[in-house]
């Protein structure tokens, strides 16, 4: 099935099941918030399942979906956790700063916890206050979670991924080396993030799951020209049933926790992706074509966002469909 939350005036929004088109929703009685159905997921699935069904038997059933009035899937969450499950994504970080990537990174999953009290709705614009922080767009999958138990392995983990979407991960990269150099991690560089419209149960996604990956590829637009098509399930060093585990290594993860892969990144041919306009998979975000023309050329050409400027985020079936909907997001000047 798939589920938005529709902005109402309230801090929560309103819950309702989506037709597989996209095209119309429904609320459900008696399930007023998508956190609300995480809470009682056992209850509630078969209702949320029931109107589903109904928009897809019945095309007079529902009202019309506007993606643009969605809110993300979870306006605010309890948990927020970003890995880095592409590790050729972070090799090229450090190799363009001359380092060796530790032999670790390839077993023990990069984590921060992000901030949830706050999420963009997927159409509404990125705000931010000075262009010299170096905005930049991550195009991500994530998941939510059922309860899971402390400890859990990979497999229970797996098994508690009730939900998946997509995600622009907004981040300030000329803010982020003075906070890593404090040696206390993330906050200011990591301004509030978005998800798409629609969270869909990993079912919609059939042979593109495979219980811990999603294969297909994630489609990133800069400004109205492709700039990333990598396959999200190609160069995934960890899924998500590894990503959760690790979250919930010291502590239990409540409903309706998210978990984001990190910046979706493919290889070509063991060497860094290529452009989209060259024949490659291009990127999922700025900082990762920088790195490369740093390592190629010794500098970065191209520039962060600026204001005025667009990202586009999506993924498609195997017959053109947008599975999630559209994250489509102009930056615009913060001005009190």
């Amino acid at each position: 099935m798939k589920l938005a939350t529709l902005k109402d005036g309230s801090r929560d929004g309103k819950l309702v099941a989506v037709s597989r088109d996209l095209g119309r929703c429904a609320p459900i009685d008696g399930v007023p918030t998508l956190q609300y159905a995480l809470d009682n997921w056992a209850s509630m699935q078969g209702k949320l399942a029931d109107i589903a069904a109904k928009l897809e038997s019945d095309a007079s059933f529902g009202d019309a979906f506007d993606q643009a009035k969605a809110h993300s899937p979870l306006p605010r969450a309890f948990q927020w956790a970003d890995g880095s499950a592409y590790v050729n994504h972070v090799e090229l970080v450090r190799k363009a700063r001359g380092a060796e990537i530790p032999e670790s990174f390839w077993t023990d999953p990069l984590m921060y916890q992000g901030g949830s009290d706050s999420f963009l709705a997927p159409q509404d614009p990125i705000v931010l206050g000075d262009e010299a922080w170096g905005i930049d767009m991550e195009g991500e999958v994530a998941v939510v979670t059922d309860d899971v138990a402390m400890g859990a392995s990979p497999e229970e983990a797996r098994k508690a991924i009730r939900l998946i979407m997509l995600v622009n991960d907004v981040s300030l990269r000329g803010l982020i080396p003075a906070e890593l150099a404090k040696g206390f991690g993330f906050f200011q560089s990591k301004p509030s993030s978005a998800f798409s419209p629609v969270a869909v149960t990993p079912d919609e996604l059939g042979d593109a799951w495979d219980g811990g990956k999603v294969h297909l590829p994630l489609n990133v637009d800069l400004n109205g020209k492709p700039f990333g098509r990598a396959n999200a399930g190609i160069d995934m060093t960890f899924d998500f049933g590894q990503l959760v585990a690790h979250a919930a290594k010291t502590r239990p993860l409540c409903a309706g926790s998210i978990v984001g892969s990190g910046t979706v990144s493919n290889k070509l041919e063991g060497e860094p992706g290529k452009p989209v306009a060259d024949g490659g998979a291009g990127y999922s975000c700025i900082a990762e074509i920088r790195m490369i023309e740093t390592i190629r050329d010794g500098k970065p050409t191209t520039p962060f966002m600026r204001f005025g400027d667009t990202v586009k985020i999506e993924m498609c079936d195997a017959d053109g469909q947008s599975i999630f909907g559209t994250i489509d997001q102009t930056v615009e000047q913060y001005k009190g």
